[in-house]
């Protein structure tokens, strides 16, 4: 590489990971503790069901299953699962169902961002901060089911192990990014588009995804005690009128 292309690929892998991080956590605080009347989904349901319950259950299945895989796939170090399965086999297994969760989630989110388009109630009601993470968010989902054929190309999983070291770098604060030079385009720009998602993400309606994940907290907290009030009332006797009660 040549200086210029150098110093570009250095800061998105080596510097511009920390910056969409530091967004990421800072700006979600600050937007919870400023702006709590805007923590919210938005969501459209009362102008228009349809489209809407087969499209956010498919994205919303989809994209949970592709975040979970993709945080457990790259940052689980590979000694951790070479006991049980191959690099090689790990990989097919990713492929695959990453291959099926993008599918469901591609087609879900391909009717929202349809909806939000050329619905006109939606699109009257529709910030074009909506319009522009679904826009976003597709071509994501797009450029990583295209990454899939390149995946398959290499079936040694050198691909895949350089990855998952660039990422577990990151995390570790070891970034060192000279294993991605040789990647192919559909996997550098996924990677970039994939922290800038997390750079945008307190300024935009993806902000309640933080709500979803804290409802898991309701599975754990103590059972709640209720306690009856039984009122000591002699036989015979009425309760007394309250003022206001009509009675």
């Amino acid at each position: 590489m040549n200086p210029v292309q150098s110093y570009l690929h250095n800061f998105l892998f080596n510097v511009y990971p920390y910056i969409c991080l530091a967004v990421f956590l800072m700006g979600s605080l600050a937007r919870f503790d400023r702006d709590q009347y805007t923590w919210k989904s938005d969501s459209s349901q009362l102008l228009r069901t349809g489209t809407l319950r087969w499209g956010s259950n498919l994205f919303h299945i989809g994209i949970l299953f592709l975040l979970m895989g993709h945080t457990v796939g790259l940052l689980t170090p590979h000694w951790v699962y070479e006991p049980f399965i191959t690099a090689e086999h790990k990989q097919l297994v990713a492929v695959t169902a990453g291959g099926v969760a993008g599918f469901i989630c591609f087609i879900g989110l391909s009717m929202l961002l349809y909806r939000r388009l050329f619905d006109p109630r939606i699109r009257l009601t529709s910030h074009r901060t909506d319009i522009a993470i679904l826009i976003i968010l597709w071509i994501q989902l797009s450029i990583g089911l295209i990454t899939l054929p390149y995946s398959l190309a290499h079936s040694d999983a050198s691909v895949m192990l350089s990855l998952s070291d660039w990422a577990q770098r990151i995390v570790t604060f070891r970034p060192d990014a000279e294993g991605l030079v040789a990647l192919a385009w559909p996997y550098k720009i996924h990677l970039v588009l994939g922290m800038t998602i997390f750079l945008l993400f307190p300024f935009s309606r993806l902000v309640h995804v933080w709500s979803g994940f804290a409802t898991v907290s309701f599975l754990f907290r103590p059972s709640q005690l209720v306690r009856s009030r039984r009122l000591n009332v002699p036989l015979g006797h009425n309760l007394p009128r309250q003022p206001g009660s009509g009675l």
